[in-house]
């Protein structure tokens, strides 16, 4: 957590679950919202959060539900429409309606919690590589990335890293390993028996079956929802990303003719984590402008 962020807590699902956020900025400053991907946590945003406070932002970086130091769902309830309830109860608590800004598994649960609102719950989107049409293999790829050490952890923080590095061999790293370590230490919970495992809950992938990865697939929620935008809308996608095609792409701005559209480069699908700088600078010229 940045030195000037403050921790905040928000009920919700009837109070039953608590959601844990970091925040920058003044709360009656116009709101952003910011949700993480699948697997990720609320520090995956980097500075951005903490850039868009300085540009009169009321920066929300949230963990969702089973992910980081949110509550985990007892009963195992992580599909879509719960992501979205979640964020709907979130915007509740808010002084302002935001805007959003999602990144995969955050993006579609931004998309389809506008959607389910009449389209009135966010006053702009920015969603980060992802859009209704996903390629399987990307898909694929990220799932054993996951899964590949969920149960078994790992030994140690640089072992950890370095499995880190194989599925990111594009993005640039500081040579300064401590700095890097306490870093991906937020990710990480540290178990009793002395290994670092992942900071999700593993039934978030228990309803999640494997699937076949030649192709594509289309989430028809999401193409209702994206046809239906009229508030302002960027899509940010990863030049290199696996997940969101040029084609993918093109199709979203078929949907939503009105929306403005970033490729980042040398970026993969965890575009704020391999680009930051270049990914900040957008988001901010987006949600800032005149």
């Amino acid at each position: 957590m940045s030195a000037d962020a403050t921790r905040r807590v928000f009920p919700v699902a009837g109070k039953r679950l608590q959601l844990v956020a970091d925040t920058w900025g003044n709360p009656g400053d116009p709101a952003v919202l910011l949700a993480h991907g699948g697997g990720q946590t609320r520090h995956a945003w980097g500075e951005t959060a903490r850039l868009l406070s300085e540009q009169g932002k009321y920066a929300v970086a949230l963990d969702l539900r089973g992910h980081g130091e949110s509550d985990w769902d007892k009963e195992g309830r992580y599909d879509f429409s719960h992501y979205a309830q979640d964020l709907k109860d979130v915007v509740e608590q808010l002084s302002s309606k935001p805007a959003a800004v999602g990144a995969s598994l955050g993006g579609i649960s931004s998309l389809i919690a506008h959607h389910l609102s009449d389209q009135n719950l966010f006053s702009e989107i920015v969603l980060v590589d992802i859009t209704p049409r996903v390629e399987m293999d990307g898909l694929g790829r990220i799932r054993d990335f996951m899964l590949e050490h969920a149960e078994k952890g790992f030994a140690s923080l640089d072992e950890a890293a370095a499995f880190v590095a194989s599925y990111t061999p594009n993005r640039k790293r500081s040579s300064n390993t401590k700095n890097n370590n306490e870093g991906l230490k937020k990710n990480l919970r540290l178990g009793e028996d002395g290994r670092y495992r992942w900071h999700w809950d593993p039934k978030f992938f228990a309803k999640r079956p494997d699937q076949k990865r030649e192709g594509h697939v289309k989430f028809t929620l999401m193409e209702e929802a994206a046809k239906a935008l009229v508030i302002p809308t960027m899509l940010v996608r990863g030049k290199i990303s696996d997940l969101v095609s040029p084609e993918g792409a093109q199709e979203f701005l078929d949907l939503v003719p009105h929306a403005k559209f970033v490729d980042i480069e040398e970026a993969g699908h965890m575009v704020a984590g391999d680009r930051n700088d270049i990914f900040s600078s957008a988001v901010i010229d987006f949600l800032c402008r005149k």
